[in-house]
């Protein structure tokens, strides 16, 4: 599923325009951004959490060529599956 077959999906579960849904669904990752970038974590209850993790800075290696280059500190946001979601897709027989 991608962005725009979420935004239909909302529209046709809620009975609400495309443009309606696309604000609501829209509002929401820019909210889960917004927590993110302040440094904080994003915890749905049932689904799972978000969280950003920080890198130090270290000595890599290019190993085509053999030489050395400092890899710059970095956060990634990392999700981790909930419980509930975790046993659901569990359950879902293949």
């Amino acid at each position: 599923m991608n962005k725009s077959d979420l935004v239909e999906l909302v529209a046709d579960r809620k009975g609400c325009s495309v443009a309606a849904a696309k604000g609501m669904v829209d509002e929401v990752f820019s909210c889960m951004t917004d927590a993110l970038v302040a440094g904080g974590r994003i915890e749905i209850r049932g689904f799972g959490s978000f969280a950003l993790k920080e890198y130090e800075a270290y000595v890599g290696r290019n190993p085509r060529t053999g030489v050395n280059t400092v890899v710059s500190a970095k956060k990634s946001p990392v999700f981790k599956v909930g419980a509930e979601l975790k046993n659901r897709i569990m359950a879902v027989p293949q």
